[in-house]
């Protein structure tokens, strides 16, 4: 397979969050520079062989429409002011909102017949993060959870499951351990907060406070038994150990140069891509990173003119950034949302809620780029070729990463289940 050629609260506050889930990293630094994104063959191959060591799971947290982003009509209503515009690869349209997207097609590989079960935003996101419906006899683990569970920590000294932006009712380690849980990071920019010991507190009296705090744990759990606590106080221990490490400059993005930080645009988005390429150079498994405002029921060109622009320079400056880290053919780079929009604009100017089409890209470790997958109609309304369900894409997902798909995993009331539930990973996706 041909490379992918590119070119041009307090402190307790904080010890208990990260307690409860857990972290990790390790640092390395790049920049950018202008002579990456040499010339490339339109037909050029997107991916190296190998399984991804690393995922990079974008989750547009709204609902994307697909009309305007990567599934873009031509001749009929239903397209609004959305123009397709030719990529680098022969036949593979994007919207024209995404030209730095376009000039990397060759890296992309698009799903366009997708479709889901439900139209509601909280159910279509635990769908999509876990391969299972929502019920309140179990919580599911989602993807970056099963990773650290089945394959380890690079970094064996800290976690590496993280979710970037909004974590509000991520599914995060489900059944499996509270150890696989990702590492809350809200704000990009900010980093891990309150990570120090506060200016009234020595370092001596903070140790004797923790060690006394030991002692009447180990009497509790010498009449009290309990996997539950024992995984929290391994946590807190490990939290612990973080406070003052030089670990912690993983998550400062300021110590990138200047040119790197505005080459991934200057919003929450951007940062939180080039943070997840530096947690992902420490060790990191899986990154999420939430990025919100895609429900559009009104003016949704003005949004998406944002939006859009935020995204395409997101991720495009993501994979030349890893391509020239070395790191691509070893990272999958996963874009998707909980369901598309509808076709027909409604009266405000916007989409409204459609789980019968949308897209989703792939990109990187484990997956043949320059190429599209699937087909929705001409409307963009339902699919009409190559139909995928959740469970598919994301066996998809667990097949590029070297995951078990066979294996049945037991939930603590017996019940079995697969990593990405029953579906069929899509064989044409896989390198």
């Amino acid at each position: 397979m041909a490379r992918p050629d590119f070119s041009p609260a307090d402190r307790r506050q904080f010890m208990q969050n990260i307690a409860k889930q857990t972290l990790g990293v390790s640092f390395a630094g790049t920049v950018l520079t202008p002579g990456l994104f040499g010339e490339t063959s339109a037909h050029a191959a997107a991916t190296p062989v190998g399984k991804a060591k690393h995922v990079i799971y974008m989750f547009m947290d709204g609902a994307m429409t697909h009309l305007d982003t990567f599934d873009p009509k031509v001749g009929v209503e239903e397209a609004g002011e959305t123009k397709p515009i030719q990529t680098r690869v022969p036949g593979m349209m994007f919207g024209d909102r995404f030209p730095k997207l376009a000039y990397l097609a060759g890296a992309i590989a698009v799903v366009r017949s997708l479709s889901t079960e439900t139209g509601a935003h909280d159910q279509g996101k635990y769908l999509m993060r876990t391969s299972y419906k929502q019920l309140n006899s179990i919580q599911h683990p989602a993807m970056g959870a099963w990773m650290v569970a089945e394959q380890g920590r690079l970094n064996k000294e800290l976690p590496g499951n993280y979710v970037i932006g909004s974590g509000n009712r991520h599914p995060g380690a489900g059944f499996l351990e509270a150890a696989h849980s990702p590492v809350p990071i809200p704000n990009p920019a900010a980093g891990l907060q309150n990570t120090s010991l506060p200016n009234y507190l020595p370092a001596e009296l903070f140790s004797r406070r923790l060690t006394l705090a030991g002692k009447f744990d180990e009497a509790f759990q010498s009449k009290r038994e309990n996997t539950v606590v024992a995984a929290y106080n391994q946590l807190y221990s490990e939290a612990r150990r973080l406070m003052g490490s030089e670990h912690l400059k993983v998550f400062d993005i300021k110590q990138e140069p200047e040119k790197v930080r505005e080459a991934y645009g200057n919003n929450s988005l951007g940062q939180a891509c080039l943070l997840a390429r530096r947690l992902v150079q420490g060790g990191a498994r899986f990154v999420e990173v939430n990025s919100g405002g895609w429900d559009m029921h009104t003016e949704l060109y003005s949004s998406m003119d944002t939006k859009a622009e935020q995204l395409d320079t997101a991720l495009g400056s993501l994979l030349r950034d890893l391509h020239q880290c070395g790191l691509l053919g070893e990272t999958l780079i996963v874009l998707t949302t909980e369901f598309g929009r509808s076709p027909k604009m409604n009266v405000n100017g916007g989409r409204d809620h459609h789980p019968g089409a949308f897209c989703s890209l792939l990109a990187g470790a484990g997956i043949n780029g320059g190429q599209v997958y699937g087909e929705s109609d001409a409307k963009g309304f339902s699919v009409a070729k190559d139909q995928v369900s959740v469970s598919d894409f994301n066996r998809t997902i667990a097949a590029a990463a070297g995951l078990p798909l066979d294996e049945e995993r037991f939930a603590p009331n017996g019940r079995p289940f697969k990593i990405g539930g029953d579906g069929d990973p899509i064989a044409a996706l896989l390198a």
